[in-house]
């Protein structure tokens, strides 16, 4: 049933594929979250989807888990087409552009066909906030200069991690060592902004979308932020501005106490569990009603 779900998805996307000669036009599968920490079993049912689903604008989504990163390597390695997912830190970005290239660059070597592969590093964000705001709103009760800092930071962490790995992902695809891959026909892994609705009520309904428009970036918008943006929004290259204020907020979270690689490990590790947990209730769900219909 999935299978044929995303088929056709990706049938009524292949005229954007192809007029944009594979740049665009993609719809993600995602391998079970169950398997988010098994990089053998990732790696097989990855190949199993890519195989049965049959269609070149279709991207495999992998965790950025510990385990999905070299997931990824050896599945780009085959031209298989990855969403890496659930991805909230920087130094986890550093890895899924490191397994990318890594992958592209044993696929050149079997002389494979570099233009043929897409990628995209899914960054969820809003998540980072709901869950640094609280501790936030803790330091801005305790008076003094930690209470300053918190009053600052508040609301600014999600996008600055974006602005900042903007710049990494320049300075990645911008080296020599990924143009050699570029003149073989090879492209950039872009960056993708997932979970961007506004969890807050305080806060403008198209905060994840205003802040992050830059060049080569995709943004995923639920249907209220877009039609949101549509009416009242300002488009305007963003992710370039303010890059040393997004450097300095990020610095700043340590003087408050606030380790920022622990907090984006535990968005990962929680991630996983809710992912789970949904398709777990979906597979139930399906079973039940399956067993109603043999029944009847």
């Amino acid at each position: 049933m999935t299978v044929e779900d995303i088929q056709n998805v990706a049938d009524l996307l292949r005229p954007t594929y192809d007029r944009t000669d594979g740049k665009d036009g993609f719809v993600s599968l995602e391998v079970s979250p169950a398997l988010s920490h098994d990089t053998t079993a990732t790696i097989e049912e990855a190949r199993q989807l890519w195989s049965l689903v049959d269609r070149p604008n279709v991207m495999i989504k992998v965790p950025a888990t510990r385990e999905g990163i070299p997931a990824i390597q050896q599945l780009i390695s085959e031209e298989i087409n990855i969403n890496i997912t659930l991805l909230f830190g920087l130094p986890r970005y550093k890895e899924v552009a490191e397994a990318y290239i890594s992958g592209l660059e044993t696929l050149a070597t079997r002389g494979g066909n570099l233009k043929q592969v897409a990628s995209v590093a899914s960054f969820f964000l809003s998540r980072i906030d709901v869950l640094l705001d609280p501790l936030l709103e803790k330091k801005m009760l305790t008076g003094g200069p930690q209470s300053e800092i918190a009053t600052r930071l508040q609301g600014q962490v999600a996008i600055a991690s974006a602005r900042v790995a903007y710049q990494l992902y320049k300075e990645i695809f911008g080296s020599e060592r990924f143009r050699k891959l570029a003149d073989g026909g090879a492209r950039p892994q872009r960056l993708l902004w997932a979970s961007t609705s506004t969890k807050n009520p305080a806060y403008e309904d198209t905060k994840y979308v205003e802040a992050l428009i830059g060049a080569e970036t995709i943004n995923t918008l639920p249907v209220e932020t877009l039609n949101a943006y549509r009416d009242h929004g300002h488009p305007t290259l963003s992710l370039d501005q303010d890059i040393s204020r997004a450097y300095h907020t990020l610095n700043q979270l340590s003087s408050v106490g606030i380790n920022l690689d622990a907090v984006t490990e535990q968005l990962e590790q929680e991630g996983v569990e809710k992912f789970v947990t949904a398709f777990n209730k979906l597979t139930i769900a399906l079973t039940e009603k399956q067993e109603a219909v043999l029944e009847s």
